[in-house]
């Protein structure tokens, strides 16, 4: 069955994933202030850790803020894809300023470090980014964007905080 036409367009028909998706964000955020709360000392003593954190929770607060403003009501759809653009901007820059700040261990191969912090962190900023120009051009999947936007900063950020909370007890 298609779909309706404009659907990935209307915001007001994404309040459903915009509120699961806030839920789940705001649920896992809680679990890494666990995660670093038991475990601040060893995190703090291995160099790349505290950065991993801080990106971790930029994995989180990423799909907690473009949910919120999913549910804004009544907003036109060209302040929405401005709101995005903005979103996935400024969170890539952050992430990436945490990143260089806290750099990577010399025992950390170049592929991990890409596989964790960067391709995560860049995918799913894109994916924001493109939800938010498609809206405003009004083609090319619109709000479908934050679906993978969503997986992947989820994925990635449960896997930094099981490294967080776990195998760093290892």
């Amino acid at each position: 069955m298609p779909l309706p036409a404009g659907v990935g367009y209307l915001a007001t028909d994404w309040g459903g994933f915009a509120t699961t998706v806030a839920t789940a964000a705001a649920t896992l955020t809680g679990l890494l202030f666990i995660a670093v709360s038991i475990n601040l000392k060893r995190i703090l003593d291995y160099k790349p850790l505290p950065g991993r954190a801080a990106q971790t929770l930029f994995f989180f607060v990423l799909p907690l803020i473009f949910a919120l403003l999913l549910v804004v009501p009544l907003q036109a759809q060209k302040a929405l894809g401005w709101e995005f653009i903005a979103t996935a901007v400024v969170t890539w820059a952050a992430a990436q300023v945490v990143d260089r700040q806290t750099g990577r261990s010399e025992y950390e191969p170049q592929w991990s470090w890409l596989v964790t912090r960067v391709l995560p962190m860049g995918g799913s900023c894109a994916c924001v980014l493109v939800a938010g120009i498609s809206l405003l051009a009004s083609v090319g999947g619109g709000l479908y964007w934050l679906v993978p936007a969503t997986v992947l900063t989820i994925a990635a950020g449960l896997v930094n905080t099981w490294v967080l909370l776990i195998e760093i007890v290892r």
